[in-house]
């Protein structure tokens, strides 16, 4: 069964349950730790930089558009469970947050990309969502080699870091959404479509950026709508937000 999420949005685990059309409301049980099963589909509930319920911290991340996550404790390969989460034919609804708090944001259908038997298992999940397009990624990066009739492919290289889901909503929950180059916001725009979404941008260059480099999304990320995003890219370095502004002001 197909359930409707919104990449991007907000859930509680009774606004899940409600949408999944549970009659009553689970008072505690796997609903609660970790990821659990309902019908074929599996729900994860992945904490990003704090621990879980049980005190375990798995060091749950994102690297680029993938996310690293651990299983639970004691989990092999041969296990069921572990078994259908591999499996390419099981739904998993993937909902992530960085605090102790709800909600959840959902980050997409997951698949995974690769394992490996650690203890606990570890699977690298991509995200498959082909009905609408994932905040994670942008519209117009090419992330997959295709084959064309006509043309050529253009390629736009985004810092990972402006696709981290968590870094995004955390930049997004301190400045919101609107335009730190031109207050664009588009919401106000398109109405309902454009509602919550935004683009990030990386002020720190690509070349001051090490191995050791740990990302601070208030101080290192600004929402900017998708045009200022593509033109602070214009060249290499990219422009600042002052110069664009600036740019902007002299073109006005």
């Amino acid at each position: 069964m197909s359930y409707k999420f919104v990449c991007g949005k907000s859930y509680t685990r009774k606004d899940i349950f409600r949408i999944i059309g549970l009659l009553e409301e689970p008072k505690g049980g796997n609903w609660y730790t970790g990821y659990t099963r309902h019908e074929r589909d599996y729900f994860i509930f992945c904490n990003i930089g704090i621990p879980g319920r049980t005190g375990h911290d798995y060091n749950n991340h994102f690297i680029g558009d993938n996310l690293i996550w651990f299983a639970k404790s004691d989990t092999k390969i041969y296990q069921p469970e572990i078994q259908n989460l591999i499996n390419p034919k099981v739904k998993k609804y993937i909902f992530i947050r960085s605090s102790n708090t709800e909600p959840f944001t959902y980050v997409g259908l997951g698949q995974a990309k690769s394992f490996e038997e650690t203890s606990p298992f570890k699977i690298i999940w991509k995200f498959i969502d082909e009905d609408e397009v994932n905040p994670i990624r942008f519209p117009e990066e090419v992330t997959e080699t295709q084959t064309y009739i006509e043309g050529s492919t253009k390629q736009i290289t985004v810092n990972v870091y402006e696709r981290n889901p968590d870094a995004r909503q955390k930049c997004i929950k301190h400045y919101g959404v609107i335009c730190h180059v031109c207050e664009f916001s588009f919401e106000r725009v398109y109405g309902v479509i454009g509602e919550d979404y935004i683009h990030v941008h990386h002020l720190k260059p690509l070349s001051e950026i090490g191995k050791e480099y740990e990302l601070d999304p208030i101080k290192d990320l600004r929402p900017v709508c998708a045009n200022c995003h593509a033109m602070l890219h214009r060249k290499r370095p990219a422009y600042t937000i002052d110069e664009l502004k600036s740019i902007i002001r002299n073109n006005a």
